[in-house]
């Protein structure tokens, strides 16, 4: 039974992630994500509570595949920079979801997901800087703030400028982000 639980909260997030990356919190809608999951509005609510509960849970989930998929790495925050990068190109829907959440829940309490996680990474980056291992010319959260930003950069950027800009292989794109941020930390 408990394997029958999982599975079905699995399906229903992985619906859910779909619904509310091309849809919004809003627009998205209980009823096309049970049925795209096989499985009912009641198990939604039964397992979620509420719509908003169910992105929170979509919302953490992704926050600890980033976590866990590409950990800060201070020795080298130009490939954690890259890495990142690369992961929005293999995975649109986190910089659509985060579009959404920051669009839709401005006003909303903060997650608990994120805020660990950053001020985590910004503990790291003020004993990298303490240890003299990367530039103090930004605070320790200003620092991860601008890595975060040049990371997303192609993710969120305009088509009518990305369609200039290039270059347009991921690898090439996380290249320049890498070199990005090199030039960012160095004193």
């Amino acid at each position: 039974m408990q394997r029958d639980a999982e599975a079905t909260q699995a399906r229903l997030l992985a619906a859910a992630r779909a619904e509310f990356a091309e849809h919004g919190i809003a627009g998205a809608r209980i009823d096309r994500i049970a049925a795209q999951a096989k499985s009912n509005k009641a198990q939604i609510y039964h397992y979620f509570g509420s719509k908003d509960q169910l992105f929170e849970a979509v919302f953490a989930q992704i926050g600890r595949e980033v976590v866990e998929g590409v950990p800060i790495n201070v020795d080298d925050l130009p490939a954690y920079a890259a890495a990142l990068a690369l992961g929005n190109d293999a995975h649109p829907e986190i910089m659509r979801l985060a579009t959404w959440q920051r669009l839709e829940r401005g006003g909303q309490p903060l997650l608990g997901v994120a805020l660990e996680s950053n001020r985590a990474k910004i503990a790291a980056i003020a004993k990298a800087q303490a240890d003299g291992l990367i530039s103090t010319r930004h605070s320790a959260e200003v620092t991860l703030a601008l890595v975060i930003h040049m990371s997303g950069f192609w993710a969120t950027m305009q088509p009518e400028l990305n369609s200039i800009v290039g270059p347009q292989s991921p690898e090439e794109r996380g290249e320049v982000v890498r070199q990005a941020v090199a030039d960012l930390l160095r004193p």
